[in-house]
């Protein structure tokens, strides 16, 4: 009889160490996760595989927040809403459960004269155009950031073209207008290219320099200092995983370098102006 009760106890005790927490604990509730949403709109210069936005939400942005990069390549600001991308963008930004979202949106590389069904106007559509993805982005309950475009990297009697300038102007000039963050990738950029010179900077491709145009941008000077005083030609950079592998050497687009370089300076101006998104970023 006691040997009886001695083993009914004995497995009623293993049942009860073997019951899920749930079943043991019909009272305890899983703690709910608190995440918030950074998406990214744009063009080339943020798009997957030529742009600085990969690098942002892989080494930029904190476990735990999602990153979505939409951009595209070859859009501008009115052809990126006209194909649908826009919309897509939208949805995601209206998806619940989040505890904050941001839209980060930058234009103006496709935005310029002489690209047909792309090209928007300076003084009328393309301010117009961020001014209406503001305004539905707040609608959506998001944050909007607008960035000023990622500068290009070509050099005209050894000073550094400036032909994104107008439109980064327009961007900041929005941004004033109607109360938005404001990241100024364009000065940032600019500044941080002037400096290292066309050899250097060429490393930042997405494409490593033809021997001819290395050599060319060494010779001008604009380069390290080597051990003999003689020019130093980079090694040509491990060109970037994209979709177009044959595309040439360009002074726009982004290798694995430049969109590290660039996605820090992302982080570091979102940190410094959005302060609801520092504890999501590693600026």
């Amino acid at each position: 009889m006691y040997l009886r009760l001695f083993v009914i106890g004995l497995l009623l005790t293993t049942e009860a160490w073997t019951q899920p927490a749930s079943i043991a604990n019909p009272t305890e509730v899983a703690p709910q996760i608190n995440a918030s949403k950074l998406i990214l709109v744009g063009d080339s210069t943020v798009a997957v595989g030529s742009g600085w936005g990969s690098a942002f939400c892989t080494e930029r942005v904190m476990q735990g927040a999602s990153c979505l990069n939409l951009a595209r390549g070859g859009r501008s600001s009115g052809s990126y809403r006209a194909e649908g991308s826009w919309a897509i963008a939208l949805a995601e930004a209206r998806v619940p459960g989040y505890r904050k979202v941001f839209v980060l949106i930058q234009f103006g590389h496709n935005d310029q004269p002489g690209k047909p069904g792309r090209s928007t106007d300076l003084k009328t559509e393309f301010p117009a155009n961020l001014v209406r993805y503001v305004a539905e982005v707040r609608a959506a309950g998001a944050t909007p950031v607008l960035i000023t475009p990622l500068s290009r990297r070509m050099w005209t009697e050894g000073a550094l073209d400036r032909d994104l300038e107008p439109w980064a102007q327009a961007v900041r000039q929005v941004a004033i207008s109607e109360n938005v963050a404001l990241l100024d990738l364009s000065t940032r950029s600019r500044a941080i290219v002037a400096a290292l010179g066309p050899s250097v900077g060429n490393m930042l491709a997405a494409i490593a320099p033809p021997a001819e145009i290395a050599a060319a941008a060494a010779i001008d000077g604009e380069t390290l200092p080597s051990s003999t005083g003689a020019p130093v030609i980079p090694k040509p950079v491990t060109p970037a995983r994209t979709g177009s592998p044959n595309r040439p050497f360009d002074y726009t687009h982004l290798g694995p370098y430049g969109a590290s370089l660039f996605a820090a300076v992302i982080a570091a101006e979102m940190a410094r102006n959005v302060p609801d998104a520092r504890s999501l970023l590693i600026p």
